[in-house]
């Protein structure tokens, strides 16, 4: 006994040396794990030089965890010092602690009955019983989230018994919320907040945070910051901070959850440290990560602004992983692109074809994303398209109004035109006029009228009746704004219903038009309302009432290829004239006088602009955007414009800037000619006519 109390002693001078003489070391329980040795105040740098120092002889000395509570240094919540936990296996040796059978815990004169209370009794083979009386029983999350119902049934279990680590519940209670509905969820939360063990459990989240392992300090802040515990808190920002300082600690399954955190999360200065330190570390291990759903998780994370080298690396790793991609993962490959702002032409053509041939059975969730993500980064596949409405025209049955209305906005966007499924949401409008809404008619009339959807149909006017008796039917209750929209979309298609449109030309309504809202708008939308009145075939005798002030004149687009191809065809500059204004706003890139057969040009300074005898021609250098995606189908704004070029006399050739930039010039020449004089004026060998619209 002289021998185990000496050994005792000797050993508990050589751990005194490790700390400071005014610092004094008591047993401390808080029933969260085994029992605790509390210590006053530790520098957690000097760990190193105390692993260092510690003697052999004394790797026994205990088991279990140090709990050391901090002093001037340690996070404060409502008083309370922060306590944190380091496993002992750590501290005092490379080797997992255990009892040595030869010392004893027990100084010398310790009577045998006091003995008894805290010997460890070496006969015992089985560790269980003492564990039993040491500590609760552990409970892990899944377990949690097993046994209670309610974000307050974990919270009850806690204040009951609490057990370590304060992860366990956060994330059980995560995992409960994610089963409820967003009304309940919203109620479980309020409770959550009010519930009295709360702050009791965010305040042992706040001891033990230095302590975790680094995934439960991932899964702790992913559960908090969807169980919106407000990110200002001093537990949220600590969270935030030590896992900022223990990056270098992740592991593929750690880079998910880090990024799925750091997306979840309102801008700050602490996400956009560890946004960058993701940064960083991605940079390192990119070729190491073995998922691509852990690979797509990252690459959506790092956000707009990375690097561009950083990009590349990610898209170079994900196109060395393109055949373990499955059809989820081609799917969710647009919308992580999107998020990256890094447009792969190569990954994007791929994941498209995988997903066209699976897309039986896709939700409408993942259509509007494709798409939304398309238009993003400026991605136009018609194959894509084409796949997406042939798969929503043929279901059309299973889509809800709402849903298809969607669809067609987003392929306005794109400039897509799904005829099929056009014609079949027109029968769908005319079957039931009586669910179109303001919203919904303004939508759909902009998408027709912009997709120039009736362009030589004759089979509108029923449709555009049912959509004028609608907006007609909302006219009590639709903002000036609304209607001025909707009216401008009748315009376009060259449809001027007679209640819409003597409502927007009231003066009270033109005038809050152009002094609300968005004005230059306004004022473009009003002129050309004006302008149809005034050139098309309609009912109304008068226009707006009041002055337009004049929309800015749109800057002439360069056609010095086209002048000169014109000069060589024609003969010299005197036989076109360039950048032409005419009246009711409209711009011409050139005008050529001819007879009335096209057959031949007239140099202007003998012609009388009044001729009779004379035809005027307009050619336009259209860019790729007055064009749906097809290019061969005219927008709505280009159709109107050589609707009226046609009432004002002019004969409309369109040249395509991106085609002519591609030909040579003999090819230019050829193809003008054949665009400028009539098919009777041209040799038969010569005629090769390309349609004008």
């Amino acid at each position: 006994m002289n021998n185990k109390a000496g050994s005792f002693l000797w050993n508990l001078r050589q751990f005194s040396t490790l700390v400071p003489t005014s610092r004094t070391m008591r047993l401390f329980s808080l029933g969260l794990c085994k029992t605790k040795v509390v210590h006053s105040g530790w520098n957690l740098n000097s760990l190193s030089d105390f692993h260092s120092r510690m003697q052999l002889s004394i790797r026994y000395l205990f088991q279990g965890t140090f709990f050391l509570k901090t002093g001037a240094g340690c996070f404060q919540t409502k008083g309370i010092s922060t306590v944190a936990a380091i496993k002992s296996d750590r501290l005092l040796g490379p080797r997992k602690l255990s009892l040595d059978s030869k010392h004893s815990l027990v100084p010398v004169g310790t009577a045998d009955n006091e003995m008894n209370k805290v010997r460890f009794h070496q006969e015992v083979p089985n560790e269980d019983i003492v564990s039993k009386e040491i500590k609760p029983t552990p409970i892990t999350y899944k377990k949690l989230a097993q046994e209670c119902n309610s974000l307050s049934d974990v919270l009850d279990t806690f204040s009951k018994a609490p057990t370590f680590p304060s992860s366990n519940y956060f994330s059980a209670m995560w995992t409960i919320a994610k089963r409820m509905s967003e009304d309940q969820k919203r109620f479980e939360k309020q409770l959550m907040f009010n519930h009295p063990a709360f702050n009791q459990l965010c305040e042992h989240m706040l001891r033990e945070v230095k302590f975790l392992h680094y995934d439960q300090l991932l899964f702790s802040l992913h559960a908090m910051v969807k169980l919106g515990i407000p990110q200002n808190t001093l537990l949220i920002q600590t969270l935030l901070r030590v896992i900022q300082e223990r990056i270098n600690e992740c592991d593929e399954k750690c880079l998910s959850v880090l990024s799925n955190i750091i997306e979840a999360m309102e801008p700050c200065k602490n996400v956009q440290v560890l946004r960058a330190g993701l940064r960083l570390l991605v940079d390192q291990q990119v070729w190491k990560i073995e998922r691509v759903f852990t690979l797509q998780t990252v690459m959506k994370c790092i956000g707009k602004d990375a690097p561009h080298a950083l990009k590349r690396k990610l898209e170079m790793k994900a196109l060395r992983e393109l055949d373990k991609f499955s059809v989820l993962n081609s799917q969710r490959m647009f919308e992580v692109l999107a998020a990256m702002n890094h447009h792969s032409a190569v990954l994007l053509n791929e994941c498209s074809k995988t997903f066209i041939d699976n897309i039986h059975g896709c939700p409408f969730k993942i259509l509007i994303n494709i798409l939304q993500s398309c238009k993003d980064l400026r991605y136009f596949n018609i194959d894509l398209y084409k796949g997406i409405a042939d798969y929503v025209t043929t279901t059309f049955d299973m889509w809800k109004f709402k849903q298809v209305l969607f669809l067609l906005i987003l392929f306005e966007d794109l400039c897509f035109r799904p005829v099929d499924l056009m014609d079949l949401f027109m029968k769908k409008v005319e079957e039931e006029p009586e669910s179109l809404t303001v919203k919904n008619i303004v939508s759909i009339l902009h998408v027709y009228s912009s997709l120039n959807h009736f362009y030589k149909c004759q089979n509108k006017e029923e449709f555009l009746e049912v959509m004028a008796s609608a907006l007609t039917g909302c006219l009590h209750n639709i903002s000036s704004e609304n209607l001025l929209h909707a009216v401008y979309s009748f315009g376009l298609m060259n449809y001027f219903p007679l209640a819409p449109v003597n409502q927007l030309l009231q003066k009270d309504i033109v005038t809050e038009l152009l002094t609300s809202g968005d004005i230059e708008r306004n004022v473009y939308k009003l002129h050309v309302l004006d302008t149809c009145l005034k050139l098309d075939d309609t009912p109304y005798q008068r226009a707006v009432g009041l002055s337009l002030p004049q929309p800015p004149l749109t800057p002439p687009y360069p056609n010095a290829k086209v002048a000169e191809v014109l000069s060589s065809l024609l003969g010299g500059e005197g036989y076109f004239s360039k950048n032409v204004q005419l009246p009711h706003n409209y711009h011409i890139d050139f005008e050529i006088r001819m007879d009335t057969n096209r057959s031949q040009v007239l140099p202007f300074s003998d012609v009388d602009v009044t001729s009779t005898d004379m035809q005027r021609v307009a050619v336009l250098c259209v860019p790729r955007s007055a064009y749906c995606l097809d290019l061969s189908h005219p927008r709505g704004s280009l159709a109107m414009k050589m609707r009226h070029l046609n009432v004002m006399g002019f004969h409309v050739i369109l040249v395509n800037n991106w085609e002519m930039k591609k030909q040579e010039r003999e090819d230019a020449i050829t193809f003008l000619k054949n665009k400028i004089y009539s098919v009777e004026a041209l040799p038969t060998a010569d005629v090769n006519l390309q349609s004008t619209y």
